[in-house]
């Protein structure tokens, strides 16, 4: 138990921490996409399956609570190793970082409170504060009918892709699967995830406002 306490407070042990939280989250997000393709099934099918997920209470609150300790440590990794490159950079000794690497943690770094905003507005939007509350096919509609939300969603899902490219790709390499031999198809299957990811939440509104999706 010290062992492990002593592992997290360390920057490596911090970034494990990061990386199997993400693995978490990347699940969900990808879980959560294939369920919100009911969309394209209609309203009878999108909102079926909102109360088969409502109806499934165990299930529903031990994944809130499992995301809910993921983002709290994802979260609070990312914070700790921000200060620690910002004490860093300080520092005269300071070996020069790849540059690949500064450049994914800097993307990080801006598309993680982005991202963290996103999450508050959209359960906002879709969960606590819905404009009809049980009718989520309606909900999605009438809300990315708007070209203003329409447009914030699609900004978070581009944010959202740079987050899982890079840490899909650095993950690997926190947790050991670093290898020059490899390395070009962890980038290939980074760039997969989130390419995917990105453009099918993307189909979302663009079909809405494009009429293919309609009340």
């Amino acid at each position: 138990m010290q062992r492990a306490l002593t592992l997290h407070q360390t920057t490596i042990g911090k970034k494990v921490a990061m990386a199997l939280s993400g693995v978490i989250l990347v699940g969900f997000t990808v879980g959560h996409f294939l369920g919100n393709l009911n969309l394209y099934l209609g309203q009878e099918a999108m909102d079926g399956y909102a109360e088969t997920l409502q109806s499934l209470t165990p299930v529903l609150w031990g994944t809130r609570l499992l995301l809910l300790f993921a983002f709290g440590v994802h979260i609070a990794s990312a914070i700790s190793l921000w200060v620690r490159n910002t004490q860093a950079r300080g520092s005269r000794y300071k070996k020069r970082t790849d540059l690949a690497t500064d450049y994914a943690a800097r993307t990080m770094y801006w598309s993680g409170p982005i991202l963290l905003l996103f999450v508050v507005y959209h359960l906002l939007h879709f969960t606590i504060l819905p404009d009809h509350p049980g009718e989520v096919y309606r909900n999605v509609v009438e809300g990315f009918q708007n070209p203003l939300i329409a447009g914030v969603y699609m900004a978070a899902n581009v944010a959202l892709g740079f987050h899982i490219f890079h840490g899909f790709y650095s993950a690997f390499q926190t947790l050991g699967a670093n290898h020059p031999r490899y390395n070009s198809y962890r980038r290939d299957a980074a760039i997969a995830i989130s390419a995917a990811i990105t453009i099918g939440n993307l189909s979302f509104p663009i079909s809405v406002l494009a009429g293919l999706v309609t009340l």
